[in-house]
């Protein structure tokens, strides 16, 4: 059945109003996205290598492949529900392994390949990952993170020459049946686990059912501004965040229409316009920093032939340079800012057919998300301009919230309040404002996590980190502002006694971060402190260190 999310609406109120989520009982997501299309011999994804190779993949192509990765991994014994790892960058192998565990009724597990050992085996071990598929890129890293999880039976490794301990990716699914039949599921059969960023512990795990991308698809018809019949999308984004697959990738199959696939080792201004041309991308989710680093380009229209037409953004408030940028040198094009978390997202954004961007603000809730601000002792509504937490109602059956922290029940519930009449919504931990015209306004965090370059960071997961080193005594981690990045990250170390903190050990710290975390969690700049501003408990206060720097 050829279905699709349409807002073909003459205004936001009737959007609003009119809107109905209505999908099959049947659902699943690798039917959405590579079955129902009427031309499934069209381009789903331009591969396009950075030594110089290209290889375009059809409809048919994923979905034969992946039929062949679902018959391999069944016979690995994997069954409905279990867990499958996925830590790899933007290459085939990455949604080829999503939609063979979806295929098979399984539970897909995005990982980052800039994580490190530690953050690795937290969330293989924490999920119970029975299979790992692993670019060849962090193949020893993964190696080293499985000694210490027990579930974990194989390693599945992509590109890598005759890998040790290790299948094959491509020969793994080699002799396999093209075709298959999808297992039973529906909107609400678990489908994926994301990983919060740990702003308040461990990183939790955050399960979705197979609705979830559709829960995405409003929100992507608004903020790419028109029809998506003949958009190419792209996003330098890692292929392992919600704002990669969800903000882009899955959505757009689920329209038909092609994905730039292109694993950068950081981001190159340069070559993000040069992929924008060559592939013909109309479409493209930027962070704002990465916008930050395109604004540095001296006229790109000059320089690159460019049919992009709109930008959306998040993580961050877009500034109003940002916006003026883009209607100056690039000729008009649409940059929406949008809203949302691993829990739940894309549930605000903006769209200039309906209602004009204000600077500063998230823009308005998508049609499909009840969204409001709400006081998080009673889940009373608060008045136009009163600050309260952002909030989205999760008893409407709206399949972009999240279904449960994972093995963590008494997560969910401290996560849900029931208003006086019985509605039951899930806090964000974000709080803002609406005003009277109808628009969010983001204005603090309740919690402590760091927003940099676009990541979400937890500090409790760097302090972490640090205090593995022999000579750390204590740590506390805060973001300062930054005018590239938002913010960065800052630790404040207290050395063990007799330990004097100097440029050595400053750089060990960034190191072992950057080592056991990720590439983006060490902290750019370490000072050294006699002793932390802590509670009566013992707990670190990151709003002093973050007060202290302001």
């Amino acid at each position: 059945m050829a279905w699709d999310v349409r807002l073909d609406h003459d205004s936001y109120v009737s959007a609003r109003e009119e809107f109905s989520w209505g999908l099959p009982d049947d659902y699943n997501i690798a039917y959405d996205c590579l079955r129902k299309h009427d031309r499934t011999d069209r381009p789903a994804l331009y591969q396009h290598d950075p030594g110089g190779d290209h290889e375009t993949y059809t409809f048919d192509d994923l979905d034969d492949q992946s039929n062949q990765l679902a018959h391999a991994l069944a016979e690995l014994g994997v069954d409905r529900g279990d867990r499958v790892g996925v830590v790899v960058p933007q290459k085939p192998a990455n949604p080829l392994t999503h939609f063979a565990c979806w295929k098979l009724g399984a539970v897909s597990l995005p990982l980052s390949v800039l994580f490190g050992v530690d953050a690795l085996q937290h969330r293989l071990d924490d999920s119970g990952a029975t299979v790992v598929v692993a670019d060849e890129s962090v193949l020893g890293t993964v190696q080293a993170a499985a000694a210490d999880c027990p579930d974990l039976e194989y390693v599945v490794a992509v590109d890598a020459d005759d890998p040790e301990d290790a299948h094959d990716f491509a020969a793994l699914r080699q002799g396999y049946p093209r075709s298959m039949s999808l297992a039973e599921t529906n909107p609400e059969t678990p489908a994926i686990i994301m990983y919060t960023s740990g702003s308040t512990g461990p990183p939790k795990g955050v399960l979705h059912g197979h609705g979830v991308w559709v829960g995405h698809c409003p929100a992507f018809y608004m903020y790419f501004e028109r029809a998506v019949d003949e958009s190419v999308f792209w996003t330098p984004a890692d292929w392992a965040w919600i704002g990669a697959l969800g903000d882009l990738v899955f959505p757009a199959w689920h329209y038909g229409r092609p994905v730039v696939g292109y694993p950068m080792e950081g981001f190159d201004a340069e070559q993000a316009f040069r992929i924008a041309e060559e592939h013909g991308v109309t479409d493209t989710f930027l962070p704002p920093t990465a916008i930050r680093m395109m604004m540095t380009v001296e006229d790109p229209t000059q320089q690159y032939d460019l049919d992009l037409k709109a930008v959306c953004s998040g993580g961050e408030p877009l500034t109003p340079e940002i916006l003026g940028w883009a209607d100056d040198t690039l000729d008009g094009v649409a940059v929406n800012e949008l809203y949302g978390q691993t829990e739940a997202n894309l549930l605000v954004t903006n769209c200039r057919k309906w209602f004009s961007a204000q600077a500063g603000s998230m823009g308005k809730p998508v049609p499909g998300h009840d969204v409001a601000v709400v006081d998080p002792e009673t889940g009373e509504r608060r008045a136009d301009g009163e600050v309260g937490m952002l909030a989205v109602r999760r008893d409407t059956g709206d399949p972009a919230v999240f279904k449960q922290y994972w093995n963590r029940p008494e997560r969910t519930a401290a996560a849900t309040v029931t208003d006086p009449e019985g509605v039951d919504w899930h806090l964000t931990e974000d709080l803002g404002y609406r005003d009277e015209d109808g628009y969010l306004w983001f204005k603090a965090r309740d919690d402590d996590v760091i927003i940099t370059s676009g990541y979400r960071v937890g500090p409790g997961e760097v302090e972490s980190a640090i205090l593995e080193h022999d000579d750390v005594e204590q740590a506390g981690v805060a973001g300062v502002p930054d005018e590239t990045r938002n913010e960065i990250i800052k630790a404040f170390i207290q050395p063990v006694a007799g330990v004097e903190g100097d440029d050595e050990l400053r750089q060990e710290v960034r190191d072992l971060v950057r080592d056991s975390l990720a590439e983006y969690e060490y902290p750019r700049e370490v000072d050294f402190v006699e002793e932390l501003p802590t509670t009566t408990t013992g707990k670190i206060q990151r709003r002093k260190l973050r007060e202290e720097e302001g």
